[in-house]
């Protein structure tokens, strides 16, 4: 089979996909942006890591000369970026100067479907532009361009479920009249990995879309009929992209950027216009119904591979985790707790390893959710992310506001780094001292500056009554179902 390449492997999309790729024994090269973190690929010896940031093309390790095919699934949705275009054009521009140099027969690019190129939204305008650059390289390029994709953590499903599940009334802006065509991601894995070194669909521009074309609207009320909820939209001609966007990101898990991007792009049609993939690589795909129910029917089996919280927070490029996952000893500022432990210590790992999302913080979860909504209202990730799986953690995870450095199940040692907007950069570490049935909690923070050390001075009172009921809670106090 393959050697193939996979930049954005750590995205919705990028994750699934090279589990797609091994299950089909290609020898699969995984992109990422940080050095020394497990990011909980599968083992085994077809799987290799590449690092680096195509944001500084001169510290990317090289692509290996025998790549045979390589997929491109970077954008720059996770922060809101000034030019978007520029940015999104310098990636592509850096991938192909690096891919040029190996063996490499197929570049494959995830786009967004294109129906009229004069109206374009920023984030579809940059995709456009970044299609053209794929193009106008020395190695054949093949495009598919899809609508909104349904799958349990993907940004698009989540925006739904969130709208539907929570607000009964909803007052939404004038496009959601628009179109969109919605796609299942396991037919999204089956165009990408089918288009694969067949040279057939090189040089090649494809759409891909679920079965039937609906509005945004339409969208919503059918989710809102397969749950079983009765929902009401009014659509208003006021609702601007910002203020939609705004309003959006109070309701939604999904942060400002995404949300921003997204509902600029809904004030297009997204229809399947071109039907060329159906005569090359017949497939008969999900309705939107079948998609949700497979989405729900991954989340209830505890089996969703990758979600949009995926990709890290962080802010530096070519960041090595090795100058975070140790959590620092100078400069700091600590708040540890060491607790005697009564409970079985099976119970008390158990609760570490399920802490955050529904279960909460087991201390204050009003003040948790509080700071939470701080948080989203700076533009950053807010409480309502939640976690992966109810009580499996492995680094590189999300657990709300705060990412997975650390994860030995073996020694109960869990490190978490926070991604919340802070003065200053702040860790959560539990460990289990077995020999002295010990429960050793600590929260670190390295201040930046002045303010960063008045923000902690200033928490202290809270920090005080947070921390050691959580510590006591996780080790000694009996918990019933109805505390949650």
């Amino acid at each position: 089979m393959g050697k193939v390449l996979v930049t954005g492997s750590t995205g919705f999309v990028g994750k699934r996909l090279v589990y797609q790729l091994l299950d089909q024994n290609h020898e699969v090269y995984a992109l990422t942006r940080f050095k020394g973190l497990d990011l909980a690929f599968p083992t085994g010896s077809n799987i290799y890591t590449l690092h680096g940031d195509l944001r500084d093309i001169d510290h990317v390790e090289p692509f290996p000369k025998e790549i045979e095919a390589a997929y491109y699934l970077l954008h720059s949705m996770g922060g809101l970026v000034a030019n978007l275009k520029e940015e999104e054009e310098s990636l592509a521009s850096n991938f192909i100067t690096l891919i040029e140099k190996t063996n490499c027969k197929q570049i494959i690019f995830l786009s967004g479907i294109i129906e009229d190129e004069e109206t374009l939204s920023p984030h579809l305008h940059s995709r456009l532009s970044v299609e053209k650059i794929l193009k106008n390289s020395s190695i054949p390029c093949t495009i598919l361009r899809s609508s909104i994709i349904i799958g349990a953590g993907s940004a698009s499903f989540e925006i739904i479920r969130d709208l539907v599940e929570i607000l009964p009334l909803m007052i939404a802006p004038k496009w959601v009249k628009n179109f969109c065509q919605p796609i299942s991601i396991s037919d999204v894995l089956f165009y990408l990995c089918a288009v694969l070194l067949n040279a057939n669909c090189y040089h090649h521009t494809y759409d891909i879309g679920g079965p039937q074309a609906i509005t945004f609207k339409e969208v919503l009320m059918r989710y809102a009929k397969f749950r079983k909820l009765k929902r009401y939209i009014i659509d208003v001609p006021v609702l601007t992209p910002r203020l939609s966007s705004y309003w959006l990101v109070l309701i939604s898990s999904v942060r400002f950027s995404i949300c921003k991007y997204l509902v600029e792009s809904m004030r297009q049609n997204t229809r399947k216009i071109d039907r060329a993939i159906d005569s090359e690589l017949p497939h008969q795909c999900l309705t939107y119904e079948e998609a949700l129910e497979m989405a729900f029917l991954k989340i209830h089996q505890n089996e969703v591979v990758s979600t949009w919280m995926d990709s890290w927070e962080l802010e530096k490029v070519n960041a090595d985790i090795h100058d975070i996952i140790e959590v620092p000893k100078e400069g700091c500022l600590k708040d540890q707790r060491k607790i005697k432990i009564t409970l079985p210590i099976d119970e008390v790992k158990d609760r570490i390893w399920s802490i955050g999302g529904s279960k909460g913080w087991y201390s204050m979860n009003w003040a948790w959710s509080l700071r939470g909504l701080i948080d989203k209202i700076m533009g950053g990730t807010g409480m309502n992310r939640g976690r992966r799986h109810p009580y499996e953690l492995s680094a590189g995870d999300s657990i709300d506001f705060w990412r997975v450095l650390l994860a030995n199940e073996t020694r109960t040692h869990l490190i978490l780094f926070a991604e919340m907007k802070l003065p200053g950069e702040a860790w959560l570490e539990f460990e289990i001292n077995e020999s002295k049935m010990e429960l050793i909690q600590t929260a670190t923070f390295r201040p930046k500056g002045v303010f960063g050390r008045f923000y902690w001075y200033c928490l202290i009172p809270f920090h005080l009554i947070i921390f050691h009921n959580m510590a006591k809670s996780l080790a000694q106090k009996k918990i019933k179902p109805s505390d949650f």
